[in-house]
């Protein structure tokens, strides 16, 4: 059973009311966290009396005292009174200059008394779950993270915003932009407000009333591991003019020799240990667990695994790592040595 993404459980907690008097949001979603902190203003302050009932603390200028302050004040007409602490860093920070010590262990101690009448949501990029204020938090509070969303509700979240924008789009096309944004890549930075962003430059390129292929690969260009995945997806099926224009594009654009090679054992390793875990009978939740990589990604090397054999995968991946041994002892040039790569694959 899949894990509720944070977004929906504060979204059901906000119209139960019942969220805790402290709420703590952080993760790599700041789009969403942004978007809860919409949600709680918008539950429970009455807009008439926003500017007597709402306090952002600049996080730079706070202090204990001040936070405890706007918590004890009673709100006007409003439901309650919202205070916002927005990147909050002692959460996970070890040192912090304007909030010592002292300061964070009364802010702990005042956690438990904070009144009904208020609400107190801090938001952060991180959280240090082993600091005593965290703990308290979670004793006292309600703490929601904010991680990528799963694949369905990231196409839903395009959907909404190209509808938005006034176009229609197949959902081929979703899935290309997903794949080519690298939104599921482990190392990425890239998030919904990167997304969003681009959605509103691919409607602004696009000519027509339905955005195409060509409208995302126009706009969005793709992080290496995304290119270096087209590359492998070209090869797979047997385009190797396009292949070669892909690994021309990335050494054009200055991409380390060595780090294509570690992409491509790297993409090849997963598409085998893909491979291998379907012909245990492993099914996507045990695969996941063993790989530690998205669901995206897997079903994107399972479409691979298809086109080679478990053996044929392993000749490969010892062409890939004899091709970097070659090029660090000066046996091949760089750019000759991944030719002749992708002619062999």
């Amino acid at each position: 059973m899949k894990k509720e993404h944070a977004y929906k459980k504060i979204e059901q907690d906000i119209k139960n009311n019942v969220l805790k008097n402290i709420v703590v949001l952080y993760g790599k979603e700041q789009y969403l966290v942004k978007w809860s902190v919409d949600q709680i203003v918008k539950k429970y302050i009455n807009d008439d009396c926003a500017e007597m009932d709402f306090s952002a603390i600049d996080p730079e200028k706070a202090t204990a005292s001040s936070i405890i302050e706007n918590c004890e004040t009673l709100s006007l007409l409003s439901e309650k009174r919202v205070v916002y602490l927005p990147g909050f860093t002692p959460l996970w920070e070890s040192s912090v200059k304007n909030f010592p010590e002292e300061s964070i262990k009364e802010l702990a101690a005042y956690i438990k008394n904070i009144p009904d009448t208020s609400i107190l949501i801090i938001t952060a990029e991180n959280v240090d779950k082993r600091k005593k204020l965290y703990k308290e938090i979670v004793s006292y509070g309600s703490v929601y993270d904010f991680d990528s969303l799963d694949e369905p509700t990231l196409k839903g979240f395009i959907e909404k915003r190209v509808k938005v924008s006034g176009k229609k789009v197949k959902a081929s096309v979703i899935s290309q932009l997903i794949e080519h944004s690298g939104y599921f890549h482990k190392e990425t930075e890239y998030t919904l407000y990167n997304l969003e962003n681009d959605i509103k430059k691919i409607a602004a390129h696009c000519e027509g009333d339905e955005i195409l292929l060509t409208d995302v690969l126009s706009v969005v260009s793709g992080d290496l591991e995304t290119n270096v995945f087209a590359m492998i997806d070209a090869v797979s099926k047997n385009q190797k003019g396009e292949a070669f224009q892909m690994l021309y594009n990335l050494l054009g654009n200055g991409s380390s020799i060595f780090m294509i090679l570690s992409l491509l054992a790297s993409q090849f390793e997963t598409i085998l240990e893909v491979k291998e875990l379907r012909n245990e009978g492993k099914l996507m939740a045990q695969m996941q667990s063993v790989l530690n990589i998205h669901e995206f990604r897997i079903k994107k090397a399972g479409s691979f695994a298809d086109q080679f054999s478990i053996e044929r995968l392993r000749e490969i991946l010892k062409k890939i790592y004899q091709v970097e041994k070659d090029i660090k002892s000066g046996m091949m040039e760089q750019t000759l040595a991944l030719e002749v790569l992708i002619l062999e694959i």
